[in-house]
């Protein structure tokens, strides 16, 4: 056993040292790729397993001969969970260790606070989390759920097949979750559903004495009508949101949960079996039955020599997401970001739980849509998927002020946000 612990650690080290900037050839000899995940601090529960999902995919590539001659070489930063920190170490990656490309954050304030540094310095991001919308950069791929990918079909899932009629927007304080419940709010009062069937609750990163606030819960779904909860609480402080829900007895039966940012690595650090019915929303789970999965299961478990590690949704999301840059660095014959950016579009490659995702002219992805149900193993039974794959949007129609506009990167419009009415571009245009 001990042995066995020695060679993974061995093994990790030598890929952290190469990570950290030890140069195995000339730097004109090498691709160098960013790493940009939180690997201290709250957030770390999330993101530590997607930067090690990049660095297997980049010793995956470099076992193929790299792109273009050229061996790949990962630069891993940790901006700790510190939002201001990310930007910094962003600008780090980009002037200082002169990167090609990043992989890398998790919040969407995390995000916020790298975009105008990419845009300023013209870096090329790859994001792989769901996230909020009402963004389109034309330096940011977003390789995770946009709302009508998750948020959208989660909330018809639960009125439609649950029969909820009272909801509970449960998130923590940030835009990803503030944003989100602003589109849900406004999607279910379309549906008929009356504002006093709604109550939202914000919580700090970290937040852990949820007693009150599950008390609050528990009392809003008493009131004789079918009770969900739409939870966009992140990192850790998940927790001992579900130990509370148990403690006080709701299962999913009473008031179910469908979560946006709990997937099986948050599921593997707890005693899962009094959450057994609650529901997750994402675009993967590491129970979905394909060649590809398995192939990426067992890929994953020998990068980490350990099997016990589970995949998620975001890794699947950063899977694509280097897959697809690293077809478009062969397409374009280069690695610079302009010609890398314009070979990306209607790039596909496979999802791992069947069918082909494929990259839009908005920067974002189209793939299935998945609900999940948390079994007592910490895996989620598959219990439904959409006919197709659904093209992510940048811009929600449930909001009068994106409702018009649209993002298409490519030329005539070469605009993010682009008004379908005013026929007018409110902001930044490709470069030509």
């Amino acid at each position: 056993m001990k042995k066995a612990i020695l060679s993974r650690t061995g093994k990790l080290l030598a890929v952290t040292a190469l990570a950290a900037g030890v140069n195995l050839a000339n730097a004109g000899d090498t691709i160098k790729v960013g790493v940009l995940h939180s690997l201290s601090g709250t957030m770390a529960i999330s993101e530590t397993t997607l930067k090690d999902t990049v660095l297997m995919m980049i010793e995956e590539q470099n076992k193929k001969g790299g792109l273009l001659g050229k061996k790949l070489e990962p630069v891993v930063v940790d901006p700790a969970s510190n939002w201001p920190l990310f930007a910094e170490k962003t600008r780090e990656l980009l002037e200082q260790q002169d990167v090609d490309v990043i992989f890398g954050c998790w919040t969407s304030v995390s995000r916020k606070s790298v975009l105008p540094v990419v845009e300023e310095l013209n870096g090329l991001l790859f994001y792989p989390v769901q996230y909020e919308g009402e963004e389109s950069s034309y330096n940011v791929f977003y390789t995770g759920a946009a709302p009508n990918q998750q948020a959208i079909p989660a909330v018809d899932y639960l009125m439609n097949e649950v029969g909820a009629q009272r909801w509970v927007l449960a998130g923590t304080d940030y835009v990803y979750p503030r944003t989100t419940n602003k589109i849900l709010e406004s999607y279910l009062k379309s549906k008929g559903v009356a504002a006093e069937d709604i109550m939202v609750n914000y919580t700090p990163f970290g937040h852990s004495d949820w007693q009150t606030i599950v008390s609050d819960i528990k009392k809003f779904g008493s009131a004789g009508k079918k009770t969900a909860v739409v939870s966009t609480v992140n990192g850790d402080a998940n927790v001992p949101f579900y130990k509370e829900l148990a403690n006080q007895g709701i299962s999913a039966e009473d008031i179910p949960v469908v979560a946006f940012s709990v997937g099986e690595e948050e599921l593997s650090g707890f005693d899962t079996s009094p959450l057994v019915g609650h529901l997750a929303a994402w675009n993967y789970f590491q129970s979905a039955d394909s060649e590809e999965n398995d192939a990426f299961i067992e890929q994953w478990h020998g990068f980490t020599e350990n099997d016990e590690r589970v995949t998620n949704d975001p890794m699947e999301a950063t899977y694509i997401g280097f897959r697809m840059w690293a077809k478009a660095v062969e397409k374009a014959g280069s690695e610079e970001v302009d010609k890398v950016r314009s070979a990306m579009y209607g790039i596909e490659v496979p999802n791992l739980t069947g069918g082909m995702a494929k990259m839009n002219e908005n920067h974002h992805l189209s793939k299935p849509v998945l609900i999940g149900e948390i079994q007592d193993d910490g895996q989620f039974d598959i219990v439904w998927k959409t006919d197709e794959v659904v093209k992510g949007d940048a811009w929600t129609d449930y909001l009068p002020e994106s409702a018009n506009l649209i993002s298409d990167w490519t030329a005539p419009i070469s605009c993010g946000n682009y008004n379908t009415v005013s026929k007018s571009c409110g902001g930044a245009v490709a470069a030509e």
